[in-house]
């Protein structure tokens, strides 16, 4: 069966892993080291093995020629595309115009039903407060105008890690992080709905279900009813497999690796640290079968799951 393939919740493969992507693509496989348990497998990523590739990235600028090789190859994808208005301090190593330029080339490339335009996360503080986002909102989603139909919001979710970054930056700077309660951020998504609405855009809340109203609907980042509309007006099967709480994705499987992702956004919770992820692009190895490993180590685990018991065997002729 076809499978939907994430690329990825976990790190920036669009922006910084192009070249170790295709070389997958060429070898028609790739390996995943899944994160809550170690536990190793293969993922075809033969063209008739992907019903779709569900592409997530803050900067698409460095693969849109790759995304050509993919279109002429018969691959089918659409885009999560992150693009905030937070300031630098959370988001150090972005080109914001860079990425704003390429959404623009995507929508009048593709369309703009490729495209789900993530304002993702929202985050109080002092530098950065209701007025703030709506003002700034406003003007990308006016910018968007004609090229977005959907845009997905959320707060900011409090895992241990993220709050860890936060007292560190709180330590390190002037800037103090806010947690508002449940009805300030009601009434700041129905605000960026009304806004998003007089461009065209329908407002969605990702994991954030008490947004979910008459003026926002609830997000499917992975989404088999978009990929149906896209792709497969003939019909689609697919099912829900949430990733997390209030998630609403469709199923699929993630290629990325944790700590690899040098964005060095604070809010990450993919990264543990910048220190580690930035050392982890440094010395990645684009032959590598495993994002993020040696390909000495890669190539060990791969022999390692040819020989393993019949029915754990990986699929041979991914490796013919």
């Amino acid at each position: 069966m076809k499978k939907i393939i994430s690329v990825s919740r976990r790190t920036d493969i669009p922006a910084f892993y192009g070249q170790w992507f295709m070389n997958r693509l060429k070898e028609g496989f790739t390996g995943v080291v899944n994160p809550f348990g170690g536990k190793k497998y293969i993922v075809s990523l033969k063209p008739e093995d992907v019903s779709c590739f569900v592409f997530w990235s803050k900067n698409f600028t460095p693969f849109l020629e790759n995304l050509k090789i993919l279109d002429e190859s018969g691959y089918k994808f659409y885009f999560n595309y992150t693009i905030t208005s937070l300031p630098e301090i959370f988001e150090s190593n972005l080109d914001k115009q860079s990425a704003i330029d390429s959404l623009k080339y995507l929508a009048k490339t593709y369309s703009p039903a490729h495209i789900n335009w993530r304002f993702d996360p929202v985050i109080i503080s002092s530098v950065c407060d209701a007025k703030y986002f709506i003002e700034r909102f406003r003007k990308l989603a006016a910018e968007f105008d004609g090229l977005v139909e959907r845009c997905y919001i959320s707060f900011v979710t409090e895992y241990k890690k993220v709050l860890a970054n936060f007292d560190e930056l709180e330590k390190n700077t002037q800037v103090k992080i806010e947690y508002p309660d449940v009805d300030f951020k009601i009434a700041l998504a129905n605000e960026l709905s009304d806004i998003a609405s007089g461009y065209g855009i329908k407002l969605y809340s990702c994991c954030c279900d008490y947004l979910i109203n008459e003026k926002v609907q609830k997000a499917h980042c992975i989404d088999g009813a978009v990929i149906e509309k896209l792709f497969f007006p003939e019909g689609f099967t697919y099912k829900e497999k949430h990733t997390r709480q209030e998630c609403g994705c469709t199923e699929s499987y993630d290629i990325g690796t944790y700590n690899t992702c040098p964005h060095g956004c604070i809010y990450c919770y993919a990264n543990t640290n910048k220190g580690r992820a930035n050392s982890a692009f440094r010395i990645h190895d684009a032959n590598s079968a495993f994002l993020g490993y040696t390909k000495s180590q890669s190539d060990q685990w791969l022999e390692e799951i040819q020989n393993t018991s019949p029915e754990n065997k990986a699929d041979q002729r991914l490796f013919e």
